[in-house]
């Protein structure tokens, strides 16, 4: 364990550390020196870790557990305690930025509540480098991770996402790659515009670009093997609403009961309309 020039334990830290995603040129040197030094290295796969490593040219001088899925809770209190105790911790996952789509957010939760210091090692993410390559707007955009495997289950996450404006980010896996794109045209429409991604800074990197409706023949045609991102254009602008065409809705409500001002309002709600400009639209319609 690293000690200070007094011989008394430096104060431990969760440190998060991205992973290439494919090509070990993109691991920097602060990675290798954090790996190196760590008092403790927790990974998805140690197996994944130890090639890591050997890719690295990387000595661990600590010790490596697992940390996954299915112990992350338990885990995570453990890593915590260690940092707590003067241990630097670092997290890795298999490939990319940990708590992105793998394991990391509970350990980050729990020293946040305990006060423990946490620090990133900036690294490859799949999402970003997709995003970048796509040709699509990157102003502003949503990750949205893996949809949900079930059908029914799945449909209904895409139906919530069916007015986003911003451009979506999607992970999935090359066997259940026909499926997604099939809801996603589905859902968005076979014209929407989307990237599909994969294989990404590893030897064959992809981009296959085109509408939904052309990636899901291509993906029939040559199903796409490797890790897979994939980036769909947001929905179009709604065109803007008229005043005078929501009139009719005011005076229904106001048969309904409502007084003029809070017709108005009801009515306005959610439109690039003002209750103020509908007001002075029922009034105008009803002098004829």
């Amino acid at each position: 364990m690293s000690t200070s020039s007094s011989d008394q334990p430096e104060d431990g830290r969760i440190v998060l550390a991205g992973t290439p995603i494919g090509n070990l040129e993109d691991a920097p040197p602060r990675l290798r020196r954090a790996l190196a030094e760590a008092d403790v290295v927790a990974a998805e796969d140690t197996r994944r870790l130890h090639q890591l490593l050997a890719g690295l040219d990387v000595k661990l001088s600590g010790k490596a557990v697992a940390y996954h899925e299915h112990n992350e809770a338990d885990r995570a209190r453990e890593l915590v305690d260690a940092a707590e105790s003067g241990a630097q911790v670092v997290v890795v996952s298999d490939a990319g930025m940990p708590t992105v789509s793998d394991p990391g957010f509970r350990v980050v939760e729990e020293a946040a509540l305990r006060g423990i210091q946490v620090s990133v090692i900036p690294g490859p993410s799949a999402a970003l480098v997709a995003l970048a390559g796509s040709g699509l707007p990157t102003d502003r955009f949503t990750f949205e991770g893996f949809l949900p495997r079930k059908a029914g289950e799945r449909r209904e996450r895409l139906h919530e996402l069916v007015g986003e404006r911003r451009t979506m980010v999607f992970y999935e896996a090359p066997h259940r790659i026909e499926a997604t794109v099939q809801a996603l045209a589905e859902a968005f429409g076979a014209e929407r515009r989307a990237v599909l991604a994969r294989e990404l800074t590893k030897f064959y990197e992809e981009f296959r670009r085109g509408t939904l409706g052309a990636l899901l023949e291509g993906v029939r045609e040559v199903p796409p093997r490797g890790e897979i991102v994939m980036v769909v254009d947001g929905a179009p602008a709604a065109p803007p609403v008229r005043p005078e065409t929501l009139v009719a809705a005011v005076e229904a409500a106001i048969a309904a009961g409502e007084r003029l001002k809070e017709a108005c309002a009801t009515v306005a709600q959610g439109t690039n309309v003002s209750k103020r400009e509908l007001y002075e639209a029922v009034l105008k319609a009803r002098k004829g």
